[in-house]
């Protein structure tokens, strides 16, 4: 079984400090909390930017101050931008801080109801990201709320948009996606291409559940504030890290170690 690799998704686009006062806003605050979670046992972070009154941003400098502050501390992390940016957002504000040229970068390949709301990505949206990622030389992770986003990825490998077999992650149990169960993130392991990597994002209280079980099964796993608030019932995470930490303990208990950075970039064949 392939060591684990654990993606730390640290602040998101809707988390705020109404919800809890460890989300993380700053580039500073970003950098200090991706260090805590990779001491913590992570191998990449997943970044979203945010203004200074907490507002989401997909603005390029900040994802370059905030790199450039884990590259002062000599954080090895692999670093993985958002394109998803928040609800709303124009594919060019999504896409620009491609031009810095992360590790890797998400690419939702679907629309999804989102509380109110709906994460508008239509075919021509998919494949304008999905060519600005291969400008770049930016490997994408298919960010899946239900099935047929898993199909839509594996049209964009067919139509030669993006290389298989690819790395996906599955989102699951939040209101508007697939539910948070083992049997749907099973189900979903079947649809991918022999050779392809996948991580799972339990949401709320899903997180936990879905890490114990992608651990057993040979999958990774993505925890994080953006996708869960609290440690165990009723109590908030200190932060991110704590999240991080659960799960590399869950790992240690199975008997799967963590993978090291230079395992990582082998196994989702970044250069």
């Amino acid at each position: 079984m392939q060591p684990l690799m654990i993606t730390a998704a640290i602040c998101g686009a809707e988390v705020f400090r109404t919800d809890t006062p460890h989300v993380p806003y700053s580039p500073q605050e970003l950098a200090e909390e991706t260090i805590r979670c990779r001491n913590a046992g992570a191998t990449m972070v997943h970044l979203h930017m945010r203004e200074a009154d907490g507002a989401p941003s997909q603005r390029a400098e900040l994802f370059a101050e905030t790199v450039a502050l884990l590259k002062a501390a000599a954080c090895d992390i692999l670093i993985q931008f958002s394109t998803g940016g928040a609800v709303g957002m124009t594919v060019e504000q999504r896409a620009d801080a491609l031009k810095l040229k992360p590790d890797m970068a998400t690419l939702t390949t679907g629309s999804v109801n989102f509380g109110d709301d709906v994460f508008l990505n239509s075919p021509p949206m998919i494949r304008a990201i999905a060519a600005r990622q291969r400008q770049f030389g930016v490997k994408p992770e298919f960010e899946c709320f239900d099935s047929g986003m898993v199909d839509a990825a594996l049209r964009l490998m067919k139509d030669g948009l993006v290389d298989a077999p690819g790395h996906f992650n599955f989102v699951l149990g939040m209101p508007g996606g697939m539910g948070g169960t083992t049997a749907h993130l099973d189900f979903l392991r079947t649809l991918l291409p022999e050779g392809a990597t996948w991580s799972v994002a339990g949401i709320g209280r899903f997180e936990m559940p879905l890490a114990a079980h992608a651990i057993a099964v040979g999958g990774h796993v993505r925890v994080g504030l953006e996708d869960n608030l609290y440690v165990q019932k009723g109590v908030l995470a200190r932060g991110s890290y704590e999240l991080v930490a659960a799960v590399a303990t869950l790992a240690r208990d199975a008997g799967r170690p963590l993978a090291t950075i230079s395992q990582a970039r082998a196994m989702l064949r970044l250069a």
